[in-house]
């Protein structure tokens, strides 16, 4: 196994920071790996703001649905879904933006991903910790004024860089054969693969609390795809010209 692959099969969410500014040249490699990410079309629909005002990242944290790391990590950014610059640029050349195309989000989503996923790895080969930050869809449209992001642009989510003040085990992830399969879809062996990882992640939360924590992946998706989740996002992104037609 090569040093790459250990260091992705190696990562953990950090949410316990030294107080350490990651500093500006890092940051600027970080974002670099960000930008040699694959792209649609080469769209570059993906923007990165920096948040450093202080206040703003104490709102963020709150808005984030209380996450304290928000605001005590190294540096924290915020990756936008951003057709706004694709549209700029077609109106330059005499062209008419298409708004509202559902592919046209999808693309945006999957590039941000992907870059945010190349700036992670980059930020952990430095010894660097992340977390991903998904809270901020909790209040999209707070987010989105407290960061002036205009029409055509939505935060997708937030991200921790910063010095590890802590040193959690890895959560273990479904077993390959679950989700790895050949030629087709089949799911013979899904609930075999599904009860295995929950006896898995019931030992995992179980070492990691000193036993205050008693739950499983199949109780944890019940709790969340059994349920509406953040309905109110596709009236926010409607708002913003994303109209899925």
């Amino acid at each position: 196994m090569n040093s790459v692959i250990e260091l992705i099969k190696s990562h953990r969410s950090i949410r316990k920071f030294k107080p350490q500014i990651v500093s500006d040249q890092i940051l600027q490699d970080i974002i670099a790996c960000c930008q040699a990410a694959a792209t649609s079309s080469n769209i570059q629909a993906t923007t990165i703001i920096q948040v450093k005002d202080p206040s703003k990242r104490e709102e963020l944290a709150q808005l984030a649905g209380e996450q304290p790391y928000v605001a005590s990590a190294g540096a924290f950014l915020v990756f936008c879904a951003d057709l706004y610059r694709p549209k700029l640029a077609c109106e330059m050349q005499g062209g008419t933006f298409s708004e509202g195309n559902t592919e046209h989000f999808i693309i945006a989503a999957t590039d941000v991903a992907l870059a945010a996923q190349n700036g992670v790895i980059a930020a952990e080969s430095l010894g660097l910790g992340i977390c991903y930050i998904g809270g901020l869809r909790n209040n999209p449209q707070q987010v989105s004024d407290l960061l002036d992001l205009p029409d055509q642009v939505f935060p997708l989510f937030g991200l921790c860089i910063g010095y590890p003040d802590q040193d959690p085990q890895i959560k273990p992830r479904l077993p390959v054969s679950t989700v790895f399969k050949q030629n087709s879809y089949t799911d013979v062996n899904e609930l075999d693969g599904i009860k295995k990882y929950d006896e898995q992640m019931q030992n995992y939360y179980r070492s990691r609390t000193a036993g205050k924590k008693q739950s499983c992946w199949s109780e944890e998706m019940k709790a969340l795809v059994g349920k509406a989740s953040r309905p109110f996002m596709r009236e926010f992104l409607k708002k913003r010209g994303f109209f899925m037609k």
